[in-house]
């Protein structure tokens, strides 16, 4: 019994040996039988699952590679661009020109869509091109010249941008290189495929329907059918070219005006109109106050040509213009444009038969009430204008029975200024862009003031005559407010230098003027 001890002890060790080696040649054994790991033989990867995981990969490692290098900085004629491609759902272009919104093509049908942003307007190339006009004729050329190679420096970096972004992702993600790969070449031949569509579907004429957002959303009422602007490009740059050309004339003619030596005992009234946003009236209008010592300047409307809150900016000018400025809204302004006037120091917007007392007279005004670049909505024509000549001349005779009686009414248009006869002895418009002064049947006069602006740039409509450049100083009594006189200003038109001053005085005021020339004097109450 002793003896066989020692012999069960060692077949015990030799069993227990055996068990406690088992699980590893069971792992061996699976191991050998299924080279995949055991969690896998639990819950195996399908097919499908793995492809979706590197749909994933690629897509958000494109996306995000896209995001941080994918973009470049080009110049595209006077502006500064940034070029960027995103994944999109539907393709197209989108042009951002901050502050003032977007603009939407649609180009092209695919995954990706090119994102342009204006950046800003480069100070020196647009100063180039105003001290060389010459060059507009080859903008055209330059502008797509520099989009063809902003494109192609864009796909160059959009490529390298995808397959680095796809690849480092599908590195973090599979910790292994060829798995990495795959990813990168995958986001490549899906950009590639991309890029392939959006050729094949590019719509060169997406040009001609685009969609506005932010404050250009105004643009289609504005200017009408986009085809219109495209196809008469050619007109508006050679407008544009002749307008920097001469501006500078413009500025010479001004400073050469004889001077009127001032009167203690009179108002000088300058009444300028439809400036249509030629910049040069603002120089013009600076020289005429300080060389006529004007007390007060009267703009009858259309200081604007469309009346977007883009075009705002340009009125920046009237505060510092050395006088009051009295204004009425016309068919080229927009609320917008009056509602930015008003903020004005030194600015009197009339509107609504409201008065004001300005420089010694009291004045009330009408704005326009049709708004043509508005093309959504139909002019409503002369009865529009009379209906608001008719509400003026009730508020003037409002203002009389009150016993505040108007010097001078102002409307934008003369239909609507003739309503008036009888209730004001003076009356102020504009909008036919030439002069006209004339006594109407119930005593009132009406004095229509020419282009302040020389018909902005519709100046060049007719190249042989070119619109002149008007403006009149009125003189008034300062006790009566009567006029006495009025200087006619006017101004050759662009690629002219030639200023013309002639001297007016109202029939009653000429030498030998009888009491039966001066004009019937308004009824004092009771309406017209």
């Amino acid at each position: 019994m002793a003896r066989d001890l020692p012999a069960a002890i060692s077949r015990l060790r030799n069993a227990t040996a055996r068990v406690r080696g088992a699980p590893r040649a069971l792992v061996r054994h699976y191991r050998a039988r299924h080279p995949h790991p055991v969690s896998e033989l639990v819950h195996p990867p399908h097919p499908y699952a793995r492809a979706f995981g590197m749909v994933a990969v690629v897509l958000l490692g494109a996306w995000l590679g896209l995001l941080i290098v994918g973009s470049v900085r080009t110049p595209v004629g006077p502006m500064d661009t940034k070029m960027t491609l995103r994944p999109s759902l539907t393709g197209g272009t989108k042009i951002n020109v901050s502050p003032l919104g977007a603009l939407e093509l649609d180009s092209h049908r695919a995954p990706i869509r090119l994102d342009v942003d204006v950046d800003r307007l480069d100070p020196d190339r647009a100063q180039a091109l105003v001290d060389h006009p010459e060059r507009f004729s080859g903008l055209q050329d330059e502008v797509t010249e520099d989009i063809q190679k902003g494109t192609r420096d864009l796909a160059v970096r959009s490529c390298v941008a995808v397959v680095a972004g796809a690849t480092a992702l599908g590195l973090a993600v599979y910790r292994t290189p060829r798995r990495a790969l795959a990813a990168g070449g995958t986001a490549l031949a899906l950009l590639a495929a991309s890029g392939a569509t959006a050729f094949a579907t590019w719509n060169p004429k997406s040009v001609l329907e685009p969609r506005f957002s932010g404050l250009l959303a105004s643009a289609p009422s504005l200017v009408g059918n986009a085809r219109s602007i495209v196809t008469e490009f050619d007109i508006y740059q050679k407008e544009l070219a002749r307008l920097v050309t001469n501006v500078t004339k413009l500025y010479d003619a001004a400073s050469t005006l004889p001077v009127y030596e001032p009167d203690p005992n009179t108002i000088r009234l300058l009444h300028v109109s439809d400036i249509h946003l030629n910049p040069a009236a603002w120089q013009i209008i600076g020289s005429l106050v300080e060389q006529y010592d004007i007390d007060l300047i009267v703009d009858s409307g259309d200081t604007m040509d469309h009346g977007s809150a883009a075009e705002n900016p340009f009125l920046d000018p009237v505060e510092d213009l050395g006088a009051p400025y009295v204004w009425v809204r016309g068919n080229h302004d927009s609320d917008a444009t009056q509602g930015y006037l008003q903020r004005m120091k030194n600015v009197h917007v009339l509107d609504e038969g409201k008065a004001a007392d300005v420089a010694g007279l009291r004045l009330a005004g009408m704005g326009d009430p049709q708004y043509t670049p508005d093309r959504s909505v139909v002019t409503a024509g002369d009865p529009a204008e009379e209906a608001a000549g008719q509400a003026l001349a009730s508020a003037l005779w409002g203002e009389r029975a009150r016993g505040t009686p108007v010097d001078i009414a102002v409307a934008h248009n003369p239909v609507a200024a003739r309503e008036t006869d009888g209730a004001v002895p003076l009356v102020l418009a504009g909008h036919v862009h030439h002069q006209e002064m004339e006594v109407m049947d119930k005593g009132t006069r009406l004095r229509i003031e020419g282009s302040t602006g020389g018909s902005g740039l519709r100046a060049v409509e007719d190249e042989d005559e070119p619109d002149p450049i008007e403006a009149s100083v009125l003189y008034l009594d300062r006790g009566t407010k009567h006029l006495q006189a009025w200087d006619e200003i006017r101004l050759g038109g662009l690629g002219l230098t030639k200023a013309e001053v002639s001297r007016h005085l109202p029939k009653e005021n000429s030498p030998g003027a009888t009491p039966s020339d001066t004009p019937a004097p308004a009824r004092s109450a009771g309406g017209p």
